[in-house]
């Protein structure tokens, strides 16, 4: 598989629109790489975007990038409330897949190499690609920012990894390899940059310099080695600083988020707004710069959906609607899933319409049409799955309904489970469709010679496995939800019972029709691996579930 890798290199400009235009330009002409966000910022004067591709694709749109930005960019003429030190000022290359942060790594000195010989700006390499621990840190390397720039290469210790001279124009630039970062801002009802400040330096991991007596003007504290000593915030993996922002009216705590498994997101805004209630102050809301994870929104969701002591087994959009409105992410900016989610982004740009994403009119219409896919096995899936959907609203009913509080937990927790199988059910209608192109296309391959009718056959083979392989996990799947179905029509809400039942109905269906297409599938095979005898039981046992659910509830009804 190939070796995907983002890049978020963040530009010394947020006003002139016709500069970042030519910048975001020269990322998206360049060939294999995809420009997924432009983010500027007028009071930062600073702009993020974000692109992915393989790693010297993305090298060569960095350098392109870094190459205009030289050109348009005057430092000398900055000015903006965000810390910089160059043009290009830093530039993070992120693993997505397939490939280490050893593996990456040279691929950083490879980019500051062709940016500093080329390009003549001097370059610092930061993270896990620093060669000093204490250049590991973003905000030592660009301690001094611009202004501090031309006697800090002079010094010994801070002589750039690459290039020597001050480049007066361009600045420097930091490039590095890191982890998954959330650039993310909680905004306040204040337009004081001191409290905002204040609020940070209780939550950023790095806390505040340690003073006796009063905390901003008391004297400070030293250790043995001359260092201030500091006093931790409370939420690690965290950087903030607190400053205004015009352009809104407001004050911010500009965060960025360096371990979002560690430090979530729902976490880091409950922090703060506790912080901000502690000095007189209120979190208003928040804003998400660039993309974000789709399994941090949902925790996010999921997170807020507990607080309020409510079912989790809702669909994944609602979910996400919850973490929005429980963040305040439309409060300065419009937070659009497929914009700010990183892979609906990437679902986005491939433009392939899933089955599952038609309307019910439309994919009844494909399964129509004079083709073969989708057929029987996409829509034994679909129906599994709209048989869990009934399953997962009888526990939702339950968990909503007055009387019922005490039980919202057990209900919620079916709900979540009864999802997980729906939401494998609806992969598996594109991949029954999918498993059937495939079967095609090796028909379709040459068998002129021996070696070609050998290759031939062991492909039609391999697919043909794949394809009755696909209809048996759609068997699995749907008879995982029988035990929730099952207790759903004994124990959940009894005006619902009828839809347990119709739930139950559609399980079965599934599993029977997905039956008959392992069965048409393996007829000819010489060895089908025993998946005709494991669909044969998987049949006969849902048979014996059906039955005692349905006798069940015709006698309650």
């Amino acid at each position: 598989m190939n070796q995907i890798i983002e890049c978020v290199p963040n530009f010394s400009e947020g006003r002139d629109k016709s500069v970042i235009n030519k910048i975001s330009e020269a990322i998206s002409s360049t060939e294999g790489v995809y420009l997924l966000n432009v983010d500027p910022g007028k009071a930062t004067n600073r702009t993020v975007m974000t692109f992915v591709g393989e790693p010297e694709d993305v090298i060569h749109a960095a350098f392109n990038a870094a190459k205009v930005a030289s050109e348009l960019i005057d430092m000398s003429k900055h000015s903006g409330e965000h810390p910089r030190f160059g043009a290009m000022d830093v530039c993070p290359l992120i693993p997505v897949s397939n490939i280490t942060f050893d593996e990456l790594i040279p691929y950083a000195h490879k980019l500051a190499e062709m940016i500093s010989e080329k390009l003549g700006i001097p370059i610092y390499l930061y993270e896990k690609a620093a060669q000093k621990n204490e250049r590991q840190n973003l905000a030592n390397v660009r301690s001094g920012e611009y202004e501090g720039l031309e006697e800090k290469i002079k010094k010994k210790n801070w002589k750039p990894d690459y290039g020597l001279k001050f480049n007066k124009k361009s600045g420097a630039s930091a490039i590095g390899v890191r982890d998954f970062l959330i650039a993310y801002n909680i905004n306040l009802n204040t337009k004081s940059t001191r409290l905002a400040n204040a609020i940070a330096f209780d939550v950023r991991e790095k806390g505040r310099i340690k003073r006796i007596g009063h905390p901003v003007i008391g004297e400070i504290v030293y250790d043995k080695s001359g260092k201030p000593e500091t006093i931790p915030g409370s939420l690690k993996y965290v950087k903030a600083i607190g400053w205004y922002i015009e352009e809104f009216g407001i004050a911010q705590i500009s965060m960025n988020l360096t371990n979002i498994n560690k430090t979530p997101i729902h976490k880091v805004f409950d922090e703060v707004c506790e912080k901000a209630q502690n000095r007189g102050a209120m979190v208003t809301g928040s804003e998400l710069v660039g993309l974000i994870p789709l399994n941090s929104i949902l925790d996010a969701g999921i997170y807020f959906l507990k607080k309020q002591n409510r079912s989790v087994g809702i669909p994944e959009s609602d979910i996400i609607d919850i973490a929005v409105e429980s963040l305040g992410l439309n409060q300065v900016k419009k937070f659009s899933p497929k914009k700010n989610i990183i892979e609906y982004y990437h679902e986005d740009i491939e433009k392939k319409q899933k089955l599952t994403e038609l309307s019910l009119n439309t994919f009844s219409d494909e399964v129509l049409r004079e083709s073969p896919a989708p057929g029987g096995g996409s829509v034994s899936s679909c129906v599994g799955a709209l048989g869990l959907s009934l399953a997962g609203m009888v526990a939702n009913l339950s968990c909503n309904t007055r009387g019922w509080e005490k039980d919202v937990t057990k209900f919620s927790e079916i709900a979540d489970d009864v999802n997980k199988i729906r939401e494998d059910l609806l992969k598996l209608v594109d991949e029954d469709a999918n498993a059937f192109s495939s079967i095609m296309s090796a028909y379709k391959l040459p068998s002129s010679n021996d070696k070609e009718k050998k290759y031939r056959s062991e492909e039609i083979n391999r697919a043909t496995i794949y394809a009755a392989e696909v209809p048996l996990n759609i068997m699995k799947k749907s008879f995982e939800g029988y035990k929730f179905i099952s207790l759903l029509s004994k124990e959940g809400n009894q005006n619902s019972i009828s839809d347990a039942g119709v739930a139950c109905l559609c399980v079965h269906t599934a599993i029977h029709g997905a039956y008959l297409n392992v069965i048409i599938n393996i007829k000819d095979l010489d060895d089908d691996r025993g998946i005709g005898l494991e669909a044969k039981n998987i049949l006969s046992q849902s048979k014996k579930e059906k039955e005692n659910i349905i006798k069940f509830i015709q006698g309650k009804i």
